[in-house]
C-alpha cells in the first residue's frame, strides 16, 4: 500500500515537472484538474482534463 502511494506521488510530480516545462501554468491548472476528479471520483472533470492535457502536449 505504501508502495502505490509512493510511486503514484513520484508519477504525479514527474507529470507536474513535465506540465510545467513544456505548458507553463496553464499544463499545472489542467493536471491538477485530472487528478482532482482521479480522486474525488468525478469521471467527467478526469476525463475532460485528460482529455485537454493530451491536446495541449501535442502541440508542445
Amino acid at each position: 500500500m505504501v508502495l502505490v502511494q509512493a510511486l503514484s506521488a513520484v508519477v504525479e510530480t514527474a507529470l507536474g515537472l513535465m506540465a510545467q516545462a513544456r505548458l507553463g501554468v496553464v499544463g499545472l491548472v489542467v493536471l491538477t484538474a485530472a487528478f482532482v476528479g482521479i480522486r474525488a471520483r468525478h469521471s467527467r472533470l478526469a476525463v475532460g482534463a485528460v482529455v485537454v492535457f493530451v491536446l495541449l502536449m501535442s502541440q508542445a
